[in-house]
């Protein structure tokens, strides 16, 4: 879950906490938008995966946006950061 709660220390960092807790939380899924998700994951971030994938950024931006926040909700079934036994679990 290191790598899961990084990314949501990031966007809480980035000012896209509350979208980020309402992945993580019970209930509905708070939507974030491309340039919120842009500014919370930053740009050296997005060229890295631009170039590991060859999507282009706008692509990229689009994907997370819709996949994004139900794949940490997928990983967050109990509304909290997995413990790292499990999170091997669920991989």
């Amino acid at each position: 879950s290191g790598g899961l709660g990084a990314l949501i220390e990031r966007f809480k960092q980035n000012g896209q906490g509350q979208a980020a807790d309402s992945w993580v939380s019970r209930g509905p899924n708070q939507p974030i938008g491309p340039t919120q998700l842009e500014q919370a994951i930053g740009p050296d971030v997005l060229n890295t995966l631009s170039q590991h994938t060859g999507l282009s950024r706008e692509e990229l931006l689009s994907r997370l946006t819709r996949e994004l926040p139900t794949a940490v909700d997928k990983f967050t079934p109990e509304g909290r950061l997995p413990t790292e036994e499990e999170a091997a679990r669920l991989i």
